[in-house]
């Protein structure tokens, strides 16, 4: 099993493996565009050639980035495979040296699980605000958000 940066040549797997979730009410659907352009965010989880796992981390501000899109193929899940893919992208934190870290989500407790702590979304700064506009849940947005604060060594 391998964790790695995302790939264009995974884009399209990802869709599928996001938007199975989307469908279901789980999280948001994600375009093969959107994709593409954010898959430098993008870190895969890669088993015998097949991609089990996706999440991303944007970067927002100088400390503070955004983890979305983590879905682990149902096959694979209760593997502890999402905690791993959350710490990887929160290592990936640690080195760019953001200092918090934020998700908003439909699955509250898998995050609290991973150590983030619930928060009013009004407390973001505005900048987050900037690809809420485009998602058609906006401006009642339903989703929880939780942040995680860094310790930067």
């Amino acid at each position: 099993m391998i964790f790695r940066k995302a790939r264009i040549s995974d884009a399209e797997k990802m869709a599928v493996l996001i938007n199975q979730y989307a469908e279901k009410g789980l999280m948001l659907h994600r375009t093969i565009s959107f994709l593409y352009q954010k898959i430098r965010d993008y870190t895969v989880i890669e088993r015998n050639g097949k991609i089990i796992g996706v999440g991303g981390l944007h970067v927002l501000w100088k400390d503070l980035a955004e983890i979305c899109s983590v879905a682990i193929q149902p096959e694979s899940l209760k593997n502890g495979l999402g905690f791993k893919l959350v710490e990887t992208l929160l290592d990936e934190s640690r080195v760019l040296e953001i200092e918090r870290v934020f998700v908003l989500t439909y699955q509250p407790l898998f995050f609290e699980k991973c150590g983030f702590k619930r928060i009013e979304k009004e407390s973001l700064p505005q900048k987050v605000w900037t690809e809420c506009i485009n998602c058609p849940k906006f401006p009642n947005c339903d989703e929880i958000a939780l942040l995680k604060r860094l310790t930067l060594e």
